[in-house]
Order: C-alpha cells, then sequence, then structure tokens
C-alpha cells in the first residue's frame, strides 16, 4: 500500500466487539506500518478508540441502535469521498455498508450479511466452523480470502496511570489500602447472561471479609443491580454502576487487582487492560467470545442446554449460571496468576 493509504473501518455497536476489533487493526498496522486507520464508529466508543493507538482518527455516527438515518448516513459518506482506499465493515447489517457506498470507496470488503449486493465489492464467505470467534472473522476481514488465519495479536488498550489515580480519588478522596476487586454485573443483552444477584452479593461480602475492596461497575441501565447487591451483600461493596462515565470505568478496571464479569463488554475491557479476569458464561458461548487477555479464567458448566443464546432463561432457576458458588468464583480470583 502507499505511503497515503488509509482504511475505514466500519466499527461494531457493542463495546466487547469494539474491544475485539482492535486485533485486526494491530494486524494492519504490523503489515502495513504507513496506513492511516480511522473507525466510523457509535459516539459512545470514543473513549475505548482514544485508547487504541492503531487509530488514526474515530469518525462518530450519531445514530441510534438499529436506526436506518438514510440521509444522516448518505451525507457523511459523500464528505469522506476519495479518502479511502478501503472499508472493512465489521457489522453485517444493511446500513452498515450504506456509507461507504455513498463515499464511493473503491474496494468494500465484508460478509454478505443482509444481502449487500451491490455496496459491497469485496464478499467474503463467512466459514463460522473455520472462523468460531468473533475475533476470527474482524481478523479475516483484513487478509487476502485464502491465507490461512494468522495468531491473533491480544488487544491492548492504552491506560494512564496517573488519570486512572485521579478517577480513583474522585471516588475514594482518602484513598484506598485494601486491593481492589471490580464486580461487573450486567449484560446488556438480557439477563440469561447475568450470574444471579444473590451470588455476586455472597462474593462481595466474603471479598471483604479477605480483604478486598469491591467496586461494581457497569452502566445506568444496571444501577438497580447495584442497589440490591449492595444490600444482599450489608453493603459489602461501593456500587458504581452507572455513577461513571465509560471512561471512567476503564480506568478504574485498569487498577483492579481481579475483576469478575459476566460475558459483557466490560469482561472485554478488562481482558484487554491485562488485568486478571474471572468470566462467567451462561447462556453464551465461551467459545464465540472469549476474553481475549493473558490472564482470564472461563467458568462454564457446560450444560446440555448451553449455549442457548437466549435473552432469558426458560427455567426458573437459572441452571447454567446459579450452580457456579460465589467461594467457588473467590477461589478463582485468590489463585495465583501467571506472571504477564
Amino acid at each position: 500500500m502507499s505511503h497515503s493509504a488509509a482504511i475505514l473501518i466500519v466499527g461494531p455497536s457493542w463495546v466487547g466487539d469494539m474491544v475485539m476489533a482492535q486485533p485486526l487493526l494491530m494486524l494492519l498496522q504490523e503489515r502495513h506500518p504507513q496506513l492511516a486507520l480511522d473507525v466510523l464508529a457509535p459516539p459512545w466508543s470514543l473513549p475505548l478508540l482514544q485508547r487504541m493507538p492503531q487509530v488514526r482518527r474515530a469518525l462518530p455516527l450519531a445514530v441510534a441502535h438499529g436506526q436506518l438515518a438514510l440521509a444522516q448516513r448518505w451525507q457523511l459518506g459523500r464528505s469522506l469521498r476519495q479518502q479511502y482506499q478501503q472499508a472493512i465493515l465489521l457489522p453485517n447489517s444493511l446500513k452498515s455498508a450504506l456509507l461507504p457506498f455513498a463515499a464511493q470507496i473503491p474496494r468494500r470488503t465484508g460478509f454478505l450479511g443482509e444481502w449487500r449486493f451491490g455496496l459491497l465489492n469485496d464478499i467474503r464467505p463467512l466459514d463460522k466452523k473455520r472462523l468460531p470467534r468473533t475475533v476470527d472473522r474482524f481478523l479475516a476481514l483484513g487478509i487476502n480470502p485464502q491465507e490461512p488465519l494468522p495468531p491473533t495479536p491480544l488487544p491492548q488498550l492504552r491506560s494512564s496511570p496517573e488519570q486512572a489515580a485521579l478517577t480513583l480519588r474522585h471516588w475514594f478522596p482518602h484513598g484506598v489500602t485494601r486491593p481492589l476487586l471490580a464486580l461487573c454485573p450486567g449484560a446488556e443483552y438480557g439477563a440469561a447472561k447475568r450470574w444471579p444477584v444473590a451470588r455476586f452479593a455472597e462474593l462481595a461480602a466474603l471479598a471483604q471479609q479477605r480483604g478486598w475492596q469491591v467496586l461494581l461497575l457497569g452502566s445506568a441501565k444496571e444501577h438497580a443491580l447495584g442497589q440490591q447487591i449492595s444490600q444482599l451483600s450489608g453493603h459489602a461493596c461501593h456500587n458504581l454502576l452507572g455513577q461513571t462515565s465509560l471512561e471512567q470505568a476503564v480506568d478504574l478496571l485498569s487498577l483492579a487487582g481481579c475483576v469478575v464479569s459476566n460475558d459483557s463488554g466490560l469482561m472485554h475491557v478488562a481482558a484487554a487492560l491485562h488485568r486478571p479476569v474471572v468470566a462467567l458464561f451462561g447462556s453464551s458461548d465461551p467459545h464465540h467470545t472469549p476474553p481475549l487477555g493473558q490472564q482470564t479464567r472461563i467458568l462454564s458448566l457446560g450444560l446440555p442446554c448451553a449455549p442457548c443464546f437466549r435473552r432469558n432463561c426458560p427455567h426458573a432457576d437459572l441452571p447454567c449460571l446459579s450452580a457456579i458458588s460465589a467461594r467457588y468464583v473467590l477461589e478463582q480470583v485468590e489463585k495465583p496468576w501467571p506472571p504477564l
């Protein structure tokens, strides 16, 4: 590629998927050091993209999730004409292909997805057996179709110790003397991905007794979960669910001695910050979206009904998650971790 070559990456709409897109950016930059990589993404993702040194520019597309917004996409696409040699589309939706087409980007690469004939001109076959993980599928769009999949670079979000210390001081003005255990009890996809509130509460109480400072982190939609966990644990945790920005949550995760999380966006963020992560998988598949880090422990019971990929479990007791005990999770937290 030429010195002035630039690629537009059409980014995904979920926190975890945005983290899993970074290995593609790392691969492209490693192979073409002069290549400029711009990412078209939802505005919420800017704090993540700013922590990826491979990104030259983040282009926010302020469109509600699922909204077509044809005129807005077309107008932004026209403004980007003659700037890119290629667009790589990570989502499989029809609407994600409209902007690169409007921008008249010569090579538009992606999986066929929602009948995108004509909008894409470099359509790749999606072999789910050859590409079982989301990160594999993203990487495959950055190489030649006949080329074997290269080793996966691990995502690596930059963190600033100084900024993280300021964020911590905002919530703990008198400082913290105990190691931080971050609990991420949410999962935006649905309740079937969430370890029960009572288990998180029990873990918080046990961990506090063992000398941890326990934090709850997540989005505003999960604030009620935090209140329940805090009450059930006898207020053994500091409930920051819905009180931090994504940027502040990333700062706090970067300081954690360990992170316990459902299969969620913050699980992927924590792994990309190279924190020890204990990941709880229920309705989703740990072979499809595992945390990509060197210090990860995946807890999955492997029941016959899982993974079901449902938003809500048809069983009253959520067997794939509720049978994982708080004591066992704490054992996984406190077992020695391999050095980085």
